[in-house]
């Protein structure tokens, strides 16, 4: 969403470039000389921003200075962490975040799957860990995940080239310390249409690689995803106010809308997303035990605290763990497990 704002926020800019990838991975209408319609939106794009002058040519001089920056082991700082007292309080945090990582690995692994490519997921994983233990070891605090859009960019026509180009470039925009020259030399709008088509094309998946029966299973498994946005854009504009959702109070912010129900889909909403869209396609199949299991999966999650489990501070929203916050949930889930069992117990009945 944040890229089709940026499209429309500056038309003169963004729909020129939308046009060109509508026509080639829409419209399947290929450019002259077999250009790249990605490539071409970039450099339309760049071309717009700066003939209207949007673009700053200082920040861009300013930027075009290359330096040398090699990678800086961190392994003794590192051996560190594992002994630090601040470890176990961080743990709240890295293993959630892992995870994250490991479910949204599997579900990339599976659209690809759905579009035709199957990947080993033993190897896929291991890399991922390879990657972040590596990336660690010079200091990066980000773990690698499988990317996301796998049947987008199949349409592009990407293949094993493009993934070690880019790690090409990136590397060296990095090294060379010329990732603000990139940044000040291109617009985001120039490039936002791709990233548009991308979560268009993963959506349309959703619905076209299941079952059609399935489709109230997906629209339901996006309504986490959309609370998880919807409260990013509340804080954002909180934020610029000087305020944030502590500061202003639950209670107040609920006269207006019930913000307690978007921050508990908000906190761990892939988990929240699976577990409703799975529950609602094991009803819609008459696996009514097996929707039953699943909402029970859900209790335990809500019990952990990985889904629903939140506290409000002043400065921000944060996770809180066990049953304290979330034991409302944990009865409602297992309300609802009940509810299956007896429909899947009639059923066998009749």
């Amino acid at each position: 969403m944040d890229f089709a704002f940026r499209i429309f926020a500056d038309p003169l800019i963004g729909f020129a470039p939308l046009a060109l990838i509508l026509m080639q991975y829409f419209g399947r209408i290929q450019l002259p000389r077999g250009i790249p319609a990605g490539l071409a939106a970039v450099i339309t794009g760049t071309l717009l921003a700066w003939g209207i002058g949007r673009m700053d040519a200082d920040a861009l001089h300013a930027a075009m200075q290359i330096h040398l920056y090699l990678p800086t082991p961190y392994l003794f700082e590192l051996a560190n962490a594992f002994v630090a007292p601040e470890l176990i309080g961080f743990m709240a945090i890295i293993l959630p975040m892992g995870l994250f990582n490991l479910i949204g690995s599997l579900q990339n692994l599976e659209s690809a799957e759905a579009a035709g490519d199957t990947y080993p997921v033993k190897s896929s994983l291991a890399a991922n860990g390879i990657g972040s233990i590596v990336a660690a070891c010079f200091g990066s605090c980000f773990p690698t995940t499988i990317y996301i859009g796998h049947p987008a960019w199949k349409d592009m026509g990407a293949g094993a080239g493009y993934s070690v180009a880019n790690g090409v470039v990136i590397t060296l925009l990095c090294c060379l310390g010329l990732v603000s020259f990139a940044v000040a030399l291109i617009p985001i709008e120039a490039g936002a249409a791709i990233l548009l088509w991308i979560g268009i094309i993963i959506v349309a998946q959703a619905f076209k690689d299941t079952p059609h029966r399935h489709a109230p299973a997906v629209a339901i498994g996006l309504i986490p995803a959309i609370a998880a946005w919807g409260l990013l854009m509340l804080e954002i504009g909180l934020r610029a106010n000087g305020s944030s959702i502590g500061i202003v109070g639950i209670e107040a912010l609920s006269a207006q809308f019930p913000i307690a129900g978007m921050l508990a889909l908000e906190r761990g909403f892939i988990f929240t997303s699976m577990i409703l869209a799975a529950i609602t396609a094991c009803l819609l199949d008459s696996q009514f035990r097996t929707a039953a299991a699943w909402a029970c999966a859900a209790a335990l999650l809500s019990f952990i605290g990985i889904i629903h489990g939140y506290t409000v501070s002043e400065a921000a929203v944060i996770n809180a763990y066990g049953p304290t916050t979330t034991w409302p949930f944990v009865i409602g889930y297992l309300v609802m497990a009940l509810f299956f069992w007896l429909l899947d117990r009639r059923a066998k009945d009749a």
